[in-house]
């Protein structure tokens, strides 16, 4: 049976923080308030020391630790590679970046860190024995539109399992099990002018995996408005979607990284207030984990498309999984 412990990233309540809502003592408070064991922190966007942890601000998360009783149990980290005007950065760099984040890990305790593929899978290679040696995980982020199955996917699978190292591994993200449109776009582009109808047409052309640009050309001779453009956009992008059909082979993909992950992140948008996703499948998603040995965090995130805050949302996806998993 699996170990599933309950979490939240801070980024859940990055519109809070960024208009000075929130500071991080907020933040951490809200998290505790909504039942999470333990929260994910993403550097760039909360360390004031960016990228390394002072000794004040560590201070500051013991602190609210014994304040609040849940600290830092994962780190999120930002491979950028565009951080140069005029190339990108190189995989030595990359890495030299890395293990940087690997120290702030480190020092605020966190046993995992969560890094995108803007690390090369030969960068990762590379990463294995400084993981090893702050004793952090370090998880490559399978976010929509890749999946387990997909080609750069199975690129960082063949060096975990080259390497053997048991800090290399996965954090799977939900959203890449989305099987419907993501809610808030299509809120959003309703209340900008664009027909239902439009939508469903746009919906049911990804759903048939009709190209783009054809799909953009019949929606403006339909008459769409401009603004179905940014839906579209999205459907053929970071949200996108399959057909539910396509649910069991998915899941099926991502029991098989499980035993290489680290966390998982349980993606949302939108929940309703009887806390239900609209796009993403928390129910069979849920039921499937219950039966593995999968043990550590689920780090619920809330990606804020509405800019109408992540507080009560995070409260509902909490409670939410706690009902799907009989708690």
């Amino acid at each position: 049976m699996s170990n599933i412990k309950l979490g939240a990233t801070l980024f859940c309540y990055g519109t809070e923080y960024a208009r000075y809502q929130y500071d991080f003592e907020e933040c951490v408070k809200q998290a505790a308030a909504a039942g999470a064991e333990g929260y994910e922190i993403v550097g760039t966007q909360m360390l004031p020391s960016y990228p390394n942890v002072s000794d004040e601000f560590l201070g500051l998360v013991q602190d609210l630790k014994n304040k609040y009783g849940i600290g830092p149990v994962g780190y999120g980290a930002n491979n950028d590679k565009g951080m140069m005007h005029d190339r990108n950065l190189t995989d030595d760099e990359m890495l030299a970046d890395t293990i940087i984040d690997l120290k702030a890990a480190n020092k605020l305790g966190c046993k995992v860190m969560r890094s995108q593929y803007m690390l090369s899978p030969a960068a990762f290679e590379r990463l294995a024995p400084y993981a090893e040696l702050y004793d952090v995980k370090v998880g490559i982020e399978i976010h929509n539109p890749e999946t387990p199955a997909s080609p750069v996917m199975q690129e960082y699978l063949d060096v975990i399992k080259r390497t053997g190292s048991k800090y290399l591994g996965f954090v799977p993200d939900f959203g890449f099990l989305s099987v419907a449109p993501n809610k808030p776009q299509w809120m959003k582009a309703i209340q900008a002018g664009v027909k239902e109808e439009h939508l469903e047409m746009a919906a049911e052309m990804r759903r048939t995996s009709v190209p783009q640009e054809e799909a953009q050309r019949k929606l403006m001779e339909a008459g769409a408005h401009p603004a179905i453009n940014g839906v579209l956009a999205g459907m053929y992008g970071f949200v996108q979607f399959k057909s539910r059909d396509a649910l069991p082979g998915l899941l099926q993909e991502l029991k098989d990284i499980l035993p290489y992950s680290f966390e998982m992140h349980g993606k949302f948008h939108y929940l309703s207030e009887d806390c239900v996703e609209p796009s993403i499948p928390y129910k069979e998603i849920l039921e499937m984990l219950t039966d593995t040995d999968f043990d550590g965090y689920l780090i619920c995130e809330y990606e804020d498309e509405l800019y109408c805050g992540g507080t009560e949302f995070t409260k509902r996806q909490l409670a939410m999984e706690k009902r799907l998993l009989g708690r």
